[in-house]
């Protein structure tokens, strides 16, 4: 297949490229290489992508309308899957506007691309985060999701909301993943894993936000990576339950892991103790995640499997190999760890 990747140089996109590539499919990758965290990082992702021949590169913005119009005329892509976005809870809160060009816009002229390219397959990257302040869990796609806790969740849900009135309109199917706390080598430096590790290392404190008292479902790179894989041939159909060719799914491990937990497995890979720093809860934090993974088995017949500790460990190995135990630049978004 020809498969057009957004954010590419991103942590996500960049293990989706390599696996698609290494199945042998032909892969487009876009990015706009934005400065939200380490641009260099994204830039290595990219190098560790060039030696990959059916792998190809453009810059490019996805709030460029007509630049993305004339990349769809001149390829016939099979599939998009797009990744691209301003990630980020807490950015959200002192950067809105960001959130509103790439989210917002630059989704819908995603849509817009797919309509009128009459691609075969949207595959879109949503969040754990538009569960926002529901109490019920684990969490269900089929849950009502109309109370999101910051603005990056609210353009989320708005994307699923997109997604399916162009499913609806013009039969272009559409899969959201609402992806639950993505980690491992590659990640990216303003998530809690990354900061973590690096202040245990180097003997600073980790912040830990409602008491510590806070629980996610973390999910390993390589699960989310193997679960897109097998998502690409299965475009929705009209029919069944509804005329509209539209899906979502949760992507996440399946079990809730507490901060502690976590903190604990970090210690035991870097071999050294952390200095825990005890903090109110933070505006726009989910206190606790939990993903109902049992669609997408039933889709799929996979289950992401990959125990935390075992992620932690590797992430840890890449860190001390990368980055050679030294501090990487901080992300430019926020001096606090993100969990969502």
């Amino acid at each position: 297949m020809r498969i057009l990747i957004t954010g590419v140089a991103g942590f996500i996109g960049h293990a989706l490229a390599r696996r698609l590539a290494v199945d042998a499919h032909t892969i487009v990758g876009i990015d706009n290489l934005n400065s939200y965290y380490d641009v260099t990082l994204k830039q290595a992702r990219l190098s560790d992508l060039a030696g990959l021949p059916n792998v190809r590169f453009h810059l490019l913005d996805l709030t460029d309308a007509e630049g993305m119009q004339r990349l769809f005329a001149e390829s016939r892509f099979d599939c998009v899957i797009h990744m691209a976005a301003q990630a980020g809870v807490r950015h959200s809160l002192s950067h809105p506007e960001v959130y509103g060009q790439a989210n917002l816009i630059g989704h819908l002229n995603m849509l817009e691309a797919c309509r009128r390219h009459e691609i075969a397959h949207l595959i879109y990257a949503s969040s754990s985060s538009v569960y926002g302040l529901n109490n019920k869990i684990p969490f269900s796609v089929k849950d009502n999701v109309d109370q999101p806790a910051s603005l990056y969740a609210a353009t989320k849900k708005s994307n699923e909301l997109m997604a399916h009135s162009y499913s609806h309109l013009y039969g272009l199917p559409t899969t959201g993943l609402r992806f639950f706390t993505v980690y491992g080598p590659w990640g990216r430096p303003d998530m809690a894993l990354f900061r973590f590790t690096r202040n245990i290392l180097e003997g600073r404190p980790v912040e830990l936000y409602n008491q510590g008292d806070m629980s996610r479902d973390f999910t390993y790179i390589d699960d989310v990576v193997e679960g897109i894989t097998r998502l690409v041939s299965l475009a929705p159909e009209r029919g069944g339950t509804s005329d509209t060719p539209y899906r979502l799914y949760n992507i996440g491990y399946g079990r809730p892991v507490s901060l502690s937990e976590f903190v604990d497995a970090i210690e035991r890979a870097t071999g050294k103790t952390a200095i825990r720093d005890y903090l109110p809860m933070q505006p726009g934090d989910i206190q606790h995640t939990w993903a109902d993974t049992e669609p997408l088995f039933a889709a799929t017949g996979f289950q992401p499997c990959t125990d935390v500790a075992d992620g932690v460990e590797r992430f840890v190995s890449w860190y001390r190999t990368y980055y050679h135990a030294a501090s990487p630049p901080i992300c430019a978004g926020s001096s606090q760890a993100g969990l969502a």
